[in-house]
């Protein structure tokens, strides 16, 4: 049984070893430089301790985590163009560094290498691998939609948030999770019971990350403090002040939010000062908590011995302890 160290160890050295086309350099250079620039990893990690549990021989599942891994960094260079960001784990997104349709075109053969990835499972795990990651794949898309729809909404409620984070970045984990415990060998059963674990972790992974993007430290969380609040974004931390909010505060959050600001850091003191008279830091870390439990509660049926699980398990208390 592979721990999380080792586990992660072996990820990173399988991401480090990733060799594509060195021609057009303008194409494949953006996509070395994005899978190399860092991250977690959490994906890949997740999707080999998924099918360790049943099995000790993972090596069919690194190709395949390896590609969830590059379907999720393509999502990420294609949101960045989206949302303008101008940095990624601290260093400039692809679309400032080359530009635009470079980061656009880069992101595609990204979506492309994932499906080779994935695919090189055995032929009798392919069609059921092939389902979850079609649907898993198309919820991430209709997720991101959501939250593009929600820039000009008037009005987003704690539930359509809730739906449009586990479209978006829930639904990946858990797929993860589920395609390595298909290809692990897993019986239906614990493959749904992982999945479930997976998503729930994921909801309190990204209402943590939304919590650091508002009170994070920028050093450590690789991206710029404030981000959401400069760009107007409906987080989590936001519908539950304006629902909470009395006339005063939410006529100061209605004024702060009605457009982009010119002294941005202004805008962000303002609003976490609100944030802090309504506690909704102590709320949001609540929330997050609630679904580590959830999680939790999933992993504890799924039938294999409490001590192979030992990895997730701490896995998931650093996610959601995290500060970056």
């Amino acid at each position: 049984m592979y721990s999380l160290e080792k586990t992660q160890d072996l990820i990173a050295e399988a991401v480090r070893n990733l060799k594509f086309n060195n021609e057009p350099a303008e194409l494949y250079e953006p996509i070395h430089y994005v899978l190399s620039s860092g991250g977690k990893r959490i994906r890949p990690v997740m999707t080999v301790m998924s099918a360790n549990l049943f099995t000790e021989n993972i090596r069919e599942v690194i190709k395949p985590a390896l590609g969830l891994e590059i379907f999720h960094n393509f999502t990420l260079l294609h949101d960045d163009i989206m949302d303008e960001a101008d940095l990624r784990r601290n260093l400039p997104t692809v679309h400032k560094k080359w530009d635009q349709n470079v980061a656009i075109l880069s992101g595609d053969v990204m979506a492309i290498l994932a499906y080779e990835y994935i695919t090189s499972c055995s032929r009798e795990k392919l069609p059921e691998v092939i389902r979850v990651f079609n649907t898993t794949a198309r919820q991430v898309c209709e997720g991101q939609q959501y939250d593009m729809n929600f820039e000009t909404k008037q009005r987003v409620t704690v539930e359509e948030y809730l739906k449009m984070i586990e479209m978006k970045t829930s639904v990946l984990l858990a797929g993860c999770m589920e395609i390595g415990a298909i290809i692990g060998g897993a019986g239906e059963k614990d493959a749904k019971l992982l999945s479930a674990f997976g998503r729930d972790i994921g909801m309190a992974f990204q209402i943590q990350d939304d919590l650091l993007d508002t009170f994070g430290d920028q050093e450590v969380f690789g991206k710029e403090i404030g981000g959401d609040i400069v760009a107007n974004k409906k987080t989590y931390l936001l519908i539950k002040a304006m629902e909470n909010a009395n006339g005063e505060q939410r006529a100061a959050l209605k004024k702060l939010f009605s457009e982009k600001p010119d002294n941005p850091e202004k805008k962000i003191l303002a609003t976490k000062e609100i944030f802090n008279e309504m506690k909704i830091e102590d709320m949001t870390r609540e929330l997050a908590l609630k679904y580590y439990k959830d999680a939790n509660k999933s992993l504890e049926k799924v039938n294999v011995p409490e001590i192979k699980k030992e990895g997730l398990v701490h896995l998931a208390n650093l996610l959601l302890s995290r500060n970056k």
